[in-house]
């Protein structure tokens, strides 16, 4: 499988492919049908087979069957909707995006900042079943109507840019399908699984980890409207999942709400439980296991490498808590930080492997710091630190950017969360660097408390002090309603001070 097109050709016509909570499935041969009706629509707007699409859509079935429909026929550039209009305007330009696709009747900021560039402006009218739409835009000269080849780009997406301007990260069909086949290898996904989409699918994880890695198996997929702590388990209950896959802060908002949900958990039927886009912590894994009774298997991923990098065994019983798993698909090893060599025991985690993108758009600096040749094969440096066990699981020590550096003690803030994750009043933390003026950096922590709890920011560090040394225990700890998350829900430890009023 090279290319979208071939992820989805060889499924039966009938089988339930894209669905939602409270919506009839929309089946594969609806799903070819649609993908063909969508590259007549964009050849008809003047769109070709290397042209750029931004989809601005709300997280749900259309969504998902715009990103894998488009990927069939152009170049795919799902963007976050609720950007603002200089966001989108920055994002349009940066892309080159020839045309945009917006809901019908959508006035909004994306609209606006299309209009400065003259981009086309395509309107999807959902109808029935889920994931089924019409598309409506102004008509030009027809584009040839090639189709993507393997070498084509499929996906681009930017990197978060929490420290420099965003990057964009060209993903090509090869690199798409290789990364779904991977995923879809390593979780043992059949014809016969179901998964539960809470992801935003603006972002790798959801496209595809869950939409794309589904498809792959002719597994079937129903697209939530966005991750709702409160509605979780009634989707749960309604949609009957094989498996779902979210982020740690997800994982943690479900367990707080899972006893007074113990008759629905009782009733899945979830075969394991996915988590990745950062570090789950390992008394997580630990609660979440046993709340549902099934594996949790966590994972590695990043933008470049098309998601997944590592995976933790499906077979229960093999899940480590604390490791992000065994090599998934590319090979994994560890680089010296500064010299470009591989090494063994602790140091910079790097990748090789056809889903691993061929380099950042238009930026030759960024290429050159973070790609390199050894071992007769092309490296992609992961930013993240880390070290093999013997059995060869990875664990992460942490991002290179976000290790703190206390007047010269290097502390880790992934061990500092898991240690604050075992106090029993800790919902959710996210350990961070706080500017000091004689050390560089001083370690503060944001926690929440489970629901009922009652814990003070002392008696948390005396819990810390007891079990770390003393220059790795937090000084400051907040206690807080809500820890500020990026787009995605993922915690961001850069800017976390500043963003607290500490910096």
């Amino acid at each position: 499988m090279t290319t979208l097109a071939h992820l989805i050709q060889p499924h039966p016509d009938a089988a339930p492919a894209i669905g939602a909570p409270g919506r009839d499935w929309m089946n594969y041969g609806e799903l070819r049908k649609l993908a063909g009706s969508v590259r007549a629509s964009l050849r008809n707007a003047g769109v070709g087979a290397q042209d750029r699409v931004a989809i601005v859509l709300p997280n749900g079935p259309e969504m998902a069957a715009a990103f894998v429909t488009v990927a069939q026929s152009a170049t795919t550039a799902p963007l976050n909707p609720a950007y603002k209009e200089e966001e989108f305007a920055f994002y349009l330009e940066d892309l080159k995006a020839r045309a945009i696709i917006v809901e019908a009747g959508y006035d909004g900021p994306a609209r606006a900042a299309a209009n400065r560039f003259g981009l086309a402006v395509i309107e999807l009218t959902a109808v029935e079943p889920a994931g089924m739409f019409t598309l409506s835009g102004p008509h030009a000269e027809a584009a040839p109507d090639t189709e993507p080849t393997a070498d084509d780009i499929a996906l681009i997406l930017h990197t978060s840019g929490t420290t420099s301007r965003p990057k964009i990260v060209p993903l090509l069909q090869s690199n798409v399908a290789a990364s779904a086949e991977n995923i879809r290898a390593s979780l043992a996904l059949t014809a016969g699984d179901c998964c539960l989409n809470v992801m935003p699918l603006f972002h790798i994880h959801g496209l595809v980890a869950a939409v794309s890695a589904s498809l792959a198996a002719g597994a079937s997929i129903s697209c939530a409207p966005g991750f709702d702590a409160l509605k979780f388990f009634g989707w749960l209950e309604e949609v009957n999942p094989t498996w779902y896959t979210a982020v740690p802060t997800m994982h943690q908002a479900i367990l707080a709400r899972a006893p007074r949900n113990a008759e629905v958990i009782a009733n899945a039927r979830l075969r394991f439980l996915r988590s990745s886009s950062s570090s789950l912590p390992g008394p997580v894994m630990t609660q979440l296991a046993d709340t549902f009774g099934a594996p949790v298997v966590e994972a590695y991923g990043m933008t470049e490498a098309a998601h997944q990098m590592c995976c933790n065994p499906i077979e229960p019983g093999r899940q480590k808590p604390g490791a992000v798993g065994l090599p998934a698909g590319p090979e994994v090893r560890i680089a010296h930080e500064s010299e470009n060599r591989l090494i063994d025991g602790i140091g910079e985690i790097a990748i090789s492997g056809p889903n691993v993108t061929p380099g950042y758009e238009g930026n030759p600096e960024a290429n050159e710091k973070n790609f390199f040749e050894a071992a007769g094969k092309r490296w992609f440096r992961t930013g993240d630190q880390g070290t093999f066990d013997s059995e060869g699981y990875l664990s992460l020590t942490g991002r290179l950017k976000e290790i703190i550096n206390r007047g010269g003690e290097k502390v880790s803030p992934l061990e500092v969360d898991g240690i604050l994750s075992d106090h029993p009043a800790v919902g959710q933390c996210v350990t961070f660097a706080i500017p000091h003026d004689k050390l560089g950096e001083e370690i503060g922590a944001a926690v929440v408390l489970k629901d009922g709890q009652n814990a003070t920011d002392r008696e948390i560090r005396d819990f810390a002090a007891e079990r770390l040394a003393a220059f790795k225990v937090p000084r400051k700890v907040l206690i807080l309603d809500e820890i500020p998350k990026g787009a995605t829900g993922k915690l961001q430890r850069i800017g976390l001070a500043e963003k607290l009023g500490l910096g």
